[in-house]
């Protein structure tokens, strides 16, 4: 493993199975994993803690991925964003009202969500450059 997996993720996914399930992958990836079911779960997260990347649902009851995203920017500026989701229109919003943040569609495989973990990751460590 390299040093770049000691990263903290917040993951917001409102569905069970798909919330362990990319839970599971990054832990084992080697990246720490806290995991909510709701955006209004994560925003007290968000102001108390620190997080690299916020890996969030677009569609969730409550609050929105988007809605959340906002919230992050405003509470937590140095956090990276990046979407899931299953519902095409939905990715266009994302990309018009978060530019800066990756979409990814569902279905995907778990080895393609890994890599795009460490390609935010990659690039935040480029920029600081």
């Amino acid at each position: 493993m390299t040093s770049t997996n000691a990263h903290r993720i917040l993951l917001a996914e409102d569905e069970e199975a798909m919330r362990a399930y990319l839970e599971r992958a990054l832990t084992k990836a080697g990246y720490e994993v806290v995991a909510v079911d709701r955006g209004t779960e994560a925003v007290p997260l968000l102001e108390s803690s620190h997080f690299d990347l916020l890996l969030s649902d677009i569609v969730m009851p409550e609050m929105d991925g988007i809605e959340l995203a906002q919230v992050c920017a405003e509470v937590s500026p140095r956090t990276k964003v990046m979407f899931i989701t299953g519902f095409a229109a939905v990715t266009l919003r994302a990309s018009r009202e978060q530019p800066q943040a990756k979409v990814l569609s569902k279905p995907f495989h778990l080895r393609d969500l890994v890599l795009e973990v460490e390609r935010v990751f990659e690039e935040q460590q480029e920029a600081s450059l």
